[in-house]
């Protein structure tokens, strides 16, 4: 015999019936429903919530705790030099970024980082330059203004 669609069968032991709770005494399932006698995982509604771990210690109070997390930490999208060599000469600004794909947002600032060279004199607009992009920006003939 082939195989083919029309014949395909899943393997035996492959497939079994769903286990019907709560049908009755007779169905050998009812009553309790499978559910055993009293405490929280017998009563409906009554999910463990994932942390819970008994009356073990809890991780979050078992783990060290380190530093502090500043709260008012100015977040940037960074912007390499060499991307920038994909505008045109003249004046970038972050919403000439976003039109060319380089940055994601115009709302959060932006920050240019002085890693490879650039090619072109551009009057970049940004809202915070490092100084070695500051420098090659002036090398090249251009102008890091910061908005």
């Amino acid at each position: 015999m082939t195989l083919e669609l029309s014949n395909l069968k899943p393997p035996p032991g492959a497939k079994k019936n769903r286990k019907r709770v709560g049908r009755g005494v007779g169905s050998g399932r009812g009553k309790t429903a499978t559910r055993g006698h009293k405490g929280q995982k017998s009563r409906s509604g009554g999910k463990i919530k994932a942390w819970m771990e008994g009356g073990q210690m809890p991780i979050q109070r078992r783990i060290p705790k380190r530093g502090f997390t500043n709260i008012f930490r100015q977040e940037y999208q960074v912007v390499n030099l060499d991307k920038l060599n994909k505008c045109q000469p003249g004046e970038v600004t972050p919403d000439t970024l976003k039109d060319l794909g380089i940055i994601k947002s115009t709302r959060l600032p932006l920050k240019i980082l002085g890693v490879g060279e650039l090619a072109a004199a551009l009057n970049i607009k940004a809202n915070a330059f490092s100084k070695s992009a500051a420098e090659k920006i002036e090398k090249a003939g251009g102008k890091a203004e910061v908005i």
